[in-house]
């Protein structure tokens, strides 16, 4: 027998069930003009109000502009073809603009605080009109641009990224919307900066878990919507299929799922119905999984049969093998 490749052309297009790259593209343009269009704003009622949090608010929004750019950016690179020299593409370009949006909403988190901090014994005046007025504006459109973008995101870390400097920033605009009406109700001015750093922890956790899931698809973990053994079950329940073994199954791209592994078929006596059977399961793992990138090596008995072997090869390297029935 042969292996069975798949080599679709990877580069331009998402090939999971959810929103196209153009799709998702056109969402992060409007963000971005949208963004871009209020930070000034946003700074110069920071400015003229006195208003920490609303300058707070500036600065991630400042990181949102950075981010839908890098975004952007990532998302042109994963539509350039692929060359002799990456042969895949620029499918992690994504995965890599995520990261960089990840270490931008730490950083912001890290000035926030040290800003909060510095105020808290001294918050000075704050214009909680003003500043009401603003934030207010300011979360009509992180509302509207997260909207958007959480519409368009799919699977992609990239688009998820951009979608967590919104939801982020939209709370951010409702802390300050917050205390704004303290300053107004009761006069507690040392509210802005307090809201500034639950700000902060927000913009920190939505950082780590972009960090976390994008390492995940760097190191080729399989993805945490299509479980490995499921695939196996659906390969085994294939007609002609009495065994799997050596599967892999990883992202090589967030909403770029690939799959390899040892498929042992019966009562195939050439090499063109073995062909057959690969295309078959290859069509059923793109229909029920998503998985349009497989390669599959197709065998007529199982290429270990011993234990031992099984094991220094496969499980030592997080395979699974399914024993003949």
């Amino acid at each position: 027998m042969t292996a069975d490749h798949d080599h679709a052309d990877h580069a331009g297009h998402s090939h999971s069930h959810g929103p196209s790259r153009d799709t998702q593209r056109k969402a992060l343009w409007i963000s971005l003009v949208a963004n871009a269009g209020f930070l000034l704003a946003e700074i110069v009622g920071g400015i003229v109000f006195h208003s920490l949090a609303l300058l707070a608010d500036a600065a991630h929004m400042t990181s949102d502009v950075v981010g839908l750019t890098i975004a952007l950016v990532a998302q042109r690179l994963m539509t350039r073809p692929a060359t002799a020299r990456h042969s895949y593409g620029f499918q992690r370009a994504e995965v890599l603009g995520g990261q960089l949006n990840g270490l931008t909403l730490l950083a912001v988190s890290g000035w926030i605080v040290y800003e909060a901090i510095r105020r808290v014994g001294d918050p000075g005046h704050v214009e909680g009109g003003g500043m009401l007025v603003v934030a207010a504006l300011g979360l009509a459109v992180n509302v509207g641009c997260a909207v958007l973008l959480g519409r368009a995101q799919g699977r992609s870390v990239n688009m998820r990224g951009a979608y967590l400097h919104m939801a982020v920033d939209a709370a951010g605009s409702v802390a300050a919307i917050v205390a704004a009406i303290a300053v107004i109700t009761v006069g507690a001015d040392w509210v802005d900066p307090v809201a500034s750093v639950l700000i902060a922890v927000l913009v920190v956790w939505s950082a780590w878990s972009l960090l976390k899931e994008t390492t995940n698809v760097m190191l080729e973990a399989a993805p945490v919507d299509v479980a490995a053994a499921d695939v196996e079950a659906a390969l085994l329940a294939e007609p002609d299929v009495t065994a799997v073994h050596h599967t892999h199954l990883w992202s090589l791209a967030s909403d770029v799922t690939a799959f390899s592994g040892h498929i042992v078929l019966d009562e195939t006596d050439t090499l063109h119905e073995a062909q057959e059977a690969g295309t078959r399961i290859k069509a059923m793992l793109a229909d029920r999984f998503g998985i349009t990138h497989a390669t599959l090596e197709l065998e007529c008995h199982p290429c270990t049969t011993d234990g031992a072997t099984a094991s220094a090869h496969g499980r030592a390297e997080g395979d699974r093998v399914t024993p003949t029935s």
